[in-house]
């Protein structure tokens, strides 16, 4: 069953630039700690949007689809076990995070007011608490409040 209609537009894009001549084919050389060796380009793109700029959980389901489907590409970094970092962007889904924190007593600023950070963090308690104190440092440095957290 496909999830494509005809509000949400899929496409995958796969160019090699340098072929169809929009970039020149040489690199520079090595200079300073730069070293043409390193260079590389992303293998694949996927774009996935509803035209007249509704929110769906079916625009996420397709974007991971994608992610999914850039493995064959070797999306994937030198270490074959981890992601390359690829991801996702979307659209802040406000009345989930609005819902989910009122669970915690946690009243959200008006929409498009506040940010969510995704945070990777150590399983092991100690450490955990650590970083989330750091962040949280980090968060008030920079003259923000750190609203909440969500286990997901």
């Amino acid at each position: 069953m496909s999830m494509i209609n005809k509000e949400n537009i899929v496409q995958e894009a796969v160019i090699d630039a340098s072929a169809i001549g929009l970039l020149p084919h040489r690199q520079p050389g090595a200079q300073g700690m730069y070293d043409p060796n390193n260079e590389h380009d992303a293998c694949g793109v996927g774009f996935v949007a509803n035209i007249k700029g509704q929110k769906s959980h079916a625009i996420v389901q397709q974007g991971l689809k994608i992610l999914e489907n850039l493995d064959h590409r070797g999306a994937v970094g030198a270490d074959k076990m981890m992601g390359d970092g690829a991801g996702i962007l979307i659209q802040i889904p406000d009345a989930l995070y609005r819902d989910e924190m009122a669970l915690q007593g946690v009243t959200l600023p008006p929409e498009g007011e506040y940010g969510v950070a995704m945070v990777f963090l150590p399983k092991e308690t100690a450490s955990r608490l650590a970083c989330e104190k750091e962040l949280e440092r980090a968060v008030r440095d920079e003259g923000q409040v750190l609203l909440g957290w969500r286990d997901v």
